[in-house]
C-alpha cells in the first residue's frame, strides 16, 4: 500500500528485507531500504499498514457542547428579558445615560468604520483563505451564515407576534427614525457575520480575532449610542451567531487535521530516531474510554523497535458525555477530568509511566515524547513484543500467569498507584511469560483506598471471565492475602467495573436467563409428553372425560418437574460466585454493597419529571383562590372520597388473591397493600408494587416462582381490563351526547393510531425482538399459573372482581374530589371521569417517577380540562385525589411495611 503523500523518491528500494513477527503474532513485512541524499540523511515516509483514508471530516464533541451552552445561554437571556423587567429597564438606562455623553463626531465615525469594516473583514479572511486553498472554510461560513440570517428572521417574528411584552420590551425600543415602529430584535446582519466568521475559524488566529472583535465592539457602540438596539439585542444577536455557527460545524462536521503515519516518522526523526517503517496496529475493538490512541509499531535503522501511540484531539475528546456523566452520577472516583487539554493528557500518561516503573512493576518504558503539531501528541515506548489475556488460550492461562498479574498489581499499590482499568485487553503476556500493565494512561498517583479496592475488584472479575470464580480468587488470596480480597467485596458490583466488563456480564446473563427459559420449554414439553402415553395406556374409554382430580394431579405433576428444571437450571452469576469464593475464607467479610453513586438515572429523571408537573401544576393554581374554593368545599363529598380511597387496599388484596390458588390471609394482604404506598414514593409504581407484592407472597410459603407467576398474572389481567374498561368507556364518552350509537371521531383516531403503532412494532425486528423479550421475561411461567387460577372459578371471579373494583374505587374517588369543589353544572358524567383516570393511570404506570409524579397530576388535569371541566375546579380535584391516594397513605404504608417486616412477612 502505497502512503498518501509520499514521494517516489523516498520509495526506491535496494532489496527486500525478510519478514517478522509484530507484537500480536502478525508478519509484518520490513519496509525497503531508505534512499539516501547527498548528504548521507536517511529520508522515509514508508508507512506499512497505514490507517486509511481518514475522513474528511470529523464531527467534534467540542462543538456540540459549545452549541448545547449557545442554547443554554439563549434561554437565560430570554428568561431574565422575560421575568427581570425592572433590571433590565435599569440597565438601558444608565447605558444610555453613558453614551449620551459620547461626541456626535466620534459616534458618526465609529459608525462608518464599523458599517465598512464589517463587511470587508469578511471578504478579506475569504480571499486570505482561499489564496491558501481552504476554500472549504469558507463554505462552512457561508453556509452557517445563511442558517443564521434564517434564525434570526424566525426570532424576529416570534418577538413581534408572540412573544410576552416584557420580552419585546427587552429586545426593542422605538425606532428613532419611526416612533411608531420598533427596531430589530436581532440585528439581521450582524449575527450571520458572527456565525461565518466563527464558521471559518477567525477566533483562532490572533490577528484576525482582534480584528473581528475591534469591529463588533464598533458596531456595538454606534447601535447603542444611535439607539437603534439595546443591550439584551446585541447580547441575544452574538449568542445566535455563535450558536449556529457550532452547530452547523457539528452538523456538516470540521476539517480533519489528524496526523497521519508521514507525521509520525517526520516526528520521530524531531526526536533523535531513524525510523525505517511504521506499522499501524489493528485497534477494531472500542476501548474503554476510547481515547487509547493509534498505535504504531516503528522500526529503526539501528537499534530494537519502538512502540509508538498517537493522540490527537478527536481521540481524546471520544467519550466525552460518557465520562461527564459518570464525573456527575459516581462519588468523586467516577473518571479524570472530562475537559483535559493534550499537554495534560500527555503528561498525565508519562507520570503514571515513570511511577509505575518505579514501583517495581513491569510496564512500557515511556523514551521520549513530542508534539505532532498544534492537535497532537505522540508518546516512544521501547518495544514490548507479546499477546493480551483476552487473546491467549484457556490452556494457557496457568496458576503461575495469574499469581504473576497479582504481583504486578500488589506492586502497583504498594506505592498507591491505581490502573483504573484492569481489562483483559491492558494485560500483556510477552514472548518469556512476563506479565506486562498497559494501559495506565486512565490511572492516578496518591490513589485512595477506594481506588486500590476497585481495581482488585476489576481485576478479579477480568480473571473470573476467563477462568473462573474459584481460580480467580485463590491466586488473589495467594498474593494479596485474604483480608485485603475481602476488602473489595463492597466494591464488587458492575457499576464499579469498566465498561467492558459491564458489557460481558450482560451478555452472559441473557445467555444465562435464555438456558433457564429453554430448560423450562424442555420441562414442560417432556410432562405433556409423559401425560398423553399415560393416557394412551388407560384402560378407560377413548371418550370418558377425567375426573377433576386426575386433572389437578396432571397439572401439580407438571408443575412439579417446571419447578425442578427451573432450580436445575438456575445459574448464579459470576460477581455472586466471586463472593461465594471469598466468604469460604473469611465469612465474616463485608458483603454490602458500597454506596458510589451520587445521583442515580431514576432520581434524576424523577428530579425532572416532578419539576415539570409540579411548573404545570403552579401555573394552574397562580389564578386560583384557594381561599373561597375551601370555603364552599362540599365536605361531604370530601369524606366519600377518603372512603372510595380506604376501599381500594380491600380491592387491591381480592385482585391479587384471586391469582394465588394457595391459601394466604386476607388482612395480611391487605396490609401489605397499604404498605405498597410507601413503596410507590422510593420507586416506580409499575416496579415497586410488583416488587413488593412478590416479596410478600414469597414470605406467606408461596414458592418463589409460583410467587413470580401470580403477580405475573395478575398484572396481565390488569392490563387486558385497563384496555377493556378504556375502550369502553371512551367508546360511551363518545356517544353519551348523540343519539346515535356511533363512536366519536377522537376514539377512531385513537383506535387508529393505536393500529399503526403495533404495526410499526411488529414490522421492525428491532422493535419486535425487543417488546418480545421485554413481555416473555415479564410473564415467563404466567401461562401455567393463569391454567391454576382457571381450574378455579371462584378465585377467578375474586380476582377479576377485585380489578373492577379497585378501578371503581378509583373513578369514585376521583368523582368525589371533583364533586367537593365543583358547582352545580359543573360535574361530569362517570363515564368521562372514568376515562381520565385510566389515560392518567396508564401513564403514571409507563412514567419513571416514584408513584408517577408529575406525569399522573398534569395527565388528569389536561384530561378534566379537556372534557369540560373549568381549570378552578380540576387543578384542586386532582390535588385532592393525589393527596388521598398518593401523599396521606404514606405514613400508614411505613407503618405498615415496618410491622410486616418486623413480623417476617416481608
Amino acid at each position: 500500500m502505497k502512503p498518501q503523500g509520499a514521494h517516489p523518491e523516498d520509495a526506491e528500494s535496494t532489496s527486500d528485507v525478510p519478514s517478522r513477527p509484530d507484537t500480536a503474532g502478525k508478519d509484518i513485512e520490513q519496509a525497503p531500504e531508505p534512499a539516501v541524499d547527498g548528504d548521507d540523511e536517511v529520508h522515509t515516509d514508508e508507512v506499512e499498514g497505514d490507517e486509511p483514508l481518514l475522513p474528511a471530516r470529523v464531527h467534534r464533541p467540542s462543538d456540540l457542547m459549545r452549541l448545547l451552552v449557545g442554547v443554554l445561554a439563549v434561554v437565560v437571556l430570554l428568561a431574565i428579558a422575560a421575568f427581570a423587567h425592572g433590571t433590565t429597564s435599569g440597565l438601558e438606562q444608565d447605558i444610555n445615560k453613558g453614551t449620551g455623553q459620547a461626541p456626535d463626531l466620534l459616534i458618526k465615525i465609529a459608525g462608518l468604520a464599523s458599517s465598512i469594516a464589517i463587511l470587508l473583514v469578511p471578504v478579506a479572511f475569504a480571499i486570505e483563505r482561499l489564496i491558501k486553498r481552504d476554500g472549504l472554510r469558507i463554505a462552512d461560513g457561508v453556509l452557517a451564515a445563511v442558517l443564521a440570517h434564517g434564525v434570526t428572521l424566525a426570532t424576529d417574528l416570534w418577538v413581534a407576534k408572540a412573544a410576552p411584552d416584557s420580552i419585546q420590551e427587552a429586545l426593542t425600543q422605538p425606532s428613532p427614525g419611526d416612533i411608531h415602529a420598533l427596531t430589530d430584535p436581532v440585528h439581521g446582519y450582524l449575527a450571520p457575520v458572527i456565525a461565518y466568521m466563527t464558521a471559518v475559524g477567525m477566533s483562532r488566529r490572533p490577528r484576525w480575532r482582534a480584528v473581528l472583535w475591534i469591529v463588533l465592539c464598533l458596531d456595538a457602540f454606534s447601535m447603542l449610542v444611535t439607539g437603534y438596539t439595546t443591550p439584551f439585542s446585541i447580547i441575544l444577536t452574538v449568542l445566535i451567531g455563535w450558536t449556529v455557527a457550532y452547530g452547523t460545524l457539528y452538523a456538516v462536521g470540521s476539517p480533519n487535521v489528524r496526523p497521519t503515519g508521514q507525521t509520525l516518522m517526520a516526528g520521530l526523526r524531531t526526536v533523535g530516531f531513524h525510523p525505517v517503517s511504521a506499522s499501524r496496529e489493528d485497534l477494531s475493538e472500542v476501548t474503554e474510554n476510547g481515547d487509547r490512541g493509534r498505535r504504531y509499531f516503528v522500526t529503526l535503522e539501528d537499534g530494537p523497535p519502538l512502540d509508538v501511540t498517537v493522540v490527537d484531539r478527536e481521540q481524546q475528546a471520544q467519550g466525552f458525555f460518557y465520562r461527564a456523566w459518570r464525573n456527575l452520577t459516581l462519588r468523586g472516583f467516577a473518571t479524570r477530568s472530562s475537559l483535559q487539554s493534550l499537554r495534560q493528557a500527555l503528561e498525565q500518561e508519562a507520570l503514571l509511566a515513570y511511577a509505575a516503573i518505579a514501583a517495581g512493576a513491569n510496564a512500557p518504558k515511556l523514551i521520549a515524547t513530542s508534539e505532532l503539531g498544534p492537535d497532537a501528541v505522540m508518546l516512544v515506548y521501547e518495544h514490548t513484543g507479546g499477546r493480551t489475556l483476552d487473546s491467549l488460550a484457556e490452556d494457557e492461562i496457568t496458576d503461575d500467569l495469574l499469581r504473576s498479574t497479582w504481583r504486578q498489581v500488589q506492586s502497583l499499590q504498594s506505592r498507591r498507584i491505581a490502573h483504573r482499568r484492569l481489562a483483559g485487553d491492558a494485560i500483556l503476556v510477552d514472548r518469556s511469560g512476563a506479565v506486562v500493565l498497559t494501559d495506565l494512561r486512565g490511572g492516578e498517583i496518591a490513589a485512595s483506598a477506594l481506588l486500590l479496592r476497585m481495581d482488585v475488584a476489576q481485576l478479579v472479575t477480568t480473571l473470573g471471565l476467563r477462568v473462573g470464580a474459584q481460580r480467580a480468587v485463590a491466586s488473589a488470596v495467594g498474593v494479596l492475602g485474604p483480608d485485603a480480597v475481602a476488602d473489595c467485596l463492597p466494591m464488587l458490583q458492575p457499576i464499579a467495573l469498566s465498561r467492558s466488563t459491564r458489557a460481558t456480564l450482560r451478555r452472559l446473563g441473557r445467555e444465562r436467563a435464555q438456558r433457564e427459559r429453554e430448560a423450562v420449554l424442555e420441562a414442560s414439553r417432556l410432562a405433556k409428553q409423559d401425560r398423553l402415553a399415560e393416557a394412551s395406556d388407560d384402560v378407560r374409554p377413548v371418550l370418558e372425560k377425567p375426573d377433576k382430580k386426575t386433572v389437578k394431579a396432571e397439572a401439580r405433576a407438571e408443575k412439579r418437574a417446571i419447578d425442578e428444571a427451573i432450580e436445575e437450571a438456575r445459574e448464579e452469576d459470576l460477581l455472586t460466585q466471586i463472593r461465594h469464593e471469598v466468604l469460604l475464607i473469611r465469612p465474616q467479610a463485608p458483603v454490602e454493597p458500597a454506596r458510589l453513586e451520587r445521583v442515580r438515572p431514576r432520581t434524576l429523571m424523577s428530579f425532572i419529571a416532578g419539576a415539570i408537573g409540579a411548573y404545570f401544576l403552579l401555573t394552574q393554581l397562580t389564578h386560583i383562590e384557594f381561599g373561597p374554593l375551601i370555603e364552599n368545599a362540599e365536605w361531604g363529598w370530601v369524606a366519600a372520597a377518603v372512603l372510595f380511597s380506604a376501599g381500594s387496599y380491600f380491592a387491591a388484596a381480592m385482585a391479587l388473591l384471586g391469582f394465588v390458588p394457595e391459601r394466604v390471609p386476607f388482612l395480611r394482604t391487605v396490609a401489605a397493600q397499604v404498605a405498597g404506598s410507601f413503596v410507590k414514593i422510593v420507586a416506580p409504581a409499575a416496579v415497586g408494587g410488583v416488587a413488593l407484592n412478590t416479596r410478600f407472597l414469597q414470605r406467606q410459603g408461596v414458592r418463589p416462582g409460583l410467587a413470580v407467576a401470580s403477580v405475573g398474572a395478575s398484572q396481565l389481567f390488569g392490563l387486558g381490563c385497563h384496555i377493556l374498561m378504556l375502550l369502553s368507556f371512551g367508546y360511551l364518552t363518545g356517544t353519551e351526547k348523540t343519539p346515535s350509537l356511533s363512536p366519536s371521531r377522537t376514539v377512531i383516531a385513537g383506535l387508529l393510531t393505536v393500529a399503526v403503532l403495533v404495526l410499526v412494532v411488529t414490522s421492525v425486528p428491532f422493535l419486535r425482538k425487543f417488546v418480545v423479550t421485554r413481555v416473555r421475561s415479564l410473564f415467563a411461567g404466567v401461562v401455567p399459573r393463569m391454567l391454576d387460577v382457571l381450574q378455579r372459578p371462584q378465585k377467578l371471579v375474586t380476582g377479576i372482581g377485585g380489578m373492577l373494583l379497585l378501578t371503581a374505587c378509583f373513578v369514585m374517588c376521583l368523582d368525589a374530589s371533583i364533586r367537593a369543589f365543583g358547582q352545580e353544572g359543573t360535574s361530569l358524567s362517570i363515564a368521562s371521569v372514568a376515562v381520565v383516570f385510566l389515560a392518567g393511570n396508564a401513564l403514571g404506570s409507563a412514567a419513571p417517577t416514584p408513584g408517577g409524579v408529575g406525569a399522573v397530576e398534569a395527565t388528569l388535569t389536561v384530561g378534566l380540562i379537556a372534557v369540560g371541566l373549568p381549570k378552578e375546579v380540576a387543578a384542586p380535584a386532582v390535588l385532592l385525589f393525589r393527596l388521598l391516594t398518593l401523599w396521606l397513605p404514606v405514613l400508614p404504608g411505613w407503618l405498615a411495611f415496618n410491622h410486616l417486616s418486623r413480623k417476617g412477612a416481608l
